[in-house]
């Protein structure tokens, strides 16, 4: 048997690192006919204990749990088939139960009915609902963000996860060098079911101590990303940052813009505003002068650099917002799509480069305008026309 299953908690005091989320789900469960919210989004990253904290919370309270995949909850007909007889059934044993939606991140969004679905379904339920997410903050899962009650579940510290991994080795009756177990602990990066999986694997090697570690590439949200600069102080994890999130540095750079002041103020919005005109300074470096080197203080700058300004630690929860100019700036590369693809059609049919057609494209389009035939014979379509007309 995995050891995740052999040594997955049973009870509220097994689970280590979560005392705040455990608290708040009992609150939840005990008071759920009071509570204004039916449901709670359990978060966080992979192996913090979402789903088992799920499962115990109705073993601890004496109720059946029934659990659904999202994945196989991807739209509306997909609740309405499985989820909805769930929630209208009676429990056959017990005096209750708790329904348990694995992985929200899996269901369709609104274009398929998905979302809103399983808010209503949310809305109409007898039994406390618990979701759980990998990335709460994707812009789908909005809807349901008002509806539920958020709880995250935070990345575990490698000292608490090496404790599990010592009093597992106990059960277990092996023995496993102390420096492996504390890079085994290390390298998990948080994943307590990663770090398990890998210490029953090397538990299984006659010489442990060959065992080349590599750290897990994780792939950060631009929201955690955003929380450790702003909110944490600086330190060497800190100029790695954004290195793990999936979004250009360009883009990067407007989200931190959009977001500064709504965590600093006064003497450190100022400095923090001086350091990202340097992280501009620099990038329009780079691109005259193709130095690229330059891009290392690019990001200095951007992550330690704007996160040392404060005095200490901030705390308490902050709305941080998607900046509008993305939205503006794909709009603009959208309208030269277009008409790039006439300029293209044009310069093909006339024998002419591609540059002289974008250059005189406003001549072009007059021309285009003037006669629906020349357009029919170029084969533009809905929104290469529609760019013409505007």
């Amino acid at each position: 048997m995995p050891w995740t299953e052999k040594y997955r908690p049973k009870n509220f005091s097994e689970i280590r690192g979560q005392d705040e989320a455990v608290a708040k789900i009992m609150n939840f469960v005990n008071n759920f006919k009071t509570q204004r919210k039916k449901a709670i989004i359990f978060y966080g990253g992979p192996g913090t204990g979402k789903t088992t904290l799920a499962h115990v919370s109705a073993k601890e309270n004496n109720l059946e749990i029934f659990e659904l995949n999202a994945s196989d909850l991807r739209n509306k007909t997909k609740l309405q088939e499985i989820l909805k007889p769930a929630i209208e059934q009676q429990p056959l044993i017990k005096k209750g139960k708790i329904i348990l939606v694995d992985e929200a991140d899996g269901i369709m969004g609104s274009d398929r009915g998905g979302i809103p679905e399983l808010i209503r379904l949310i809305e109409i339920t007898k039994y406390p609902t618990i979701i759980t997410a990998n990335n709460v903050w994707s812009k789908k899962l909005s809807p349901l963000r008002k509806k539920c009650e958020l709880i995250e579940l935070k990345e575990l510290d490698y000292k608490t996860i090496k404790d599990v991994l010592v009093n597992i080795l106990r059960k277990e009756k092996k023995i496993i060098d102390n420096e492996i177990l504390t890079n085994i602990a290390i390298k998990s990066k948080g994943d307590l079911r990663a770090g398990i999986n890998d210490l029953q694997a090397i538990s299984e090697l006659k010489d442990p101590s060959e065992i080349l570690f590599s750290e897990r590439n994780k792939e950060t949200n631009i929201f955690d990303a955003l929380k450790t600069v702003f909110k944490l102080k600086a330190t060497k994890e800190t100029l790695k940052i954004f290195d793990s999130v999936n979004m250009s540095l360009d883009e990067i750079i407007l989200w931190v813009e959009k977001n500064i002041p709504k965590e600093y103020k006064g003497k450190e919005l100022a400095r923090a505003y001086d350091l990202l005109s340097k992280v501009d300074l620099f990038k329009g470096r780079i691109y005259k002068q193709q130095y690229w080197r330059f891009m290392v203080y690019e990001n200095i700058f951007l992550s330690y650099g704007i996160a040392s300004v404060k005095k200490e630690s901030k705390i308490g929860f902050t709305n941080y917002t998607k900046p509008t100019r993305i939205l503006k700036i794909w709009m603009n590369n959208m309208k030269t799509i277009q008409k790039k693809t006439i300029a293209e059609k044009y310069a093909k049919h006339t024998h002419i480069s591609i540059k002289k057609t974008m250059k005189e494209f406003p001549i072009i389009k007059q021309v285009i305008n003037t006669n629906p035939k020349i357009s029919r014979e170029l084969k533009l379509n809905e929104d290469e026309l529609a760019y013409l007309r505007k």
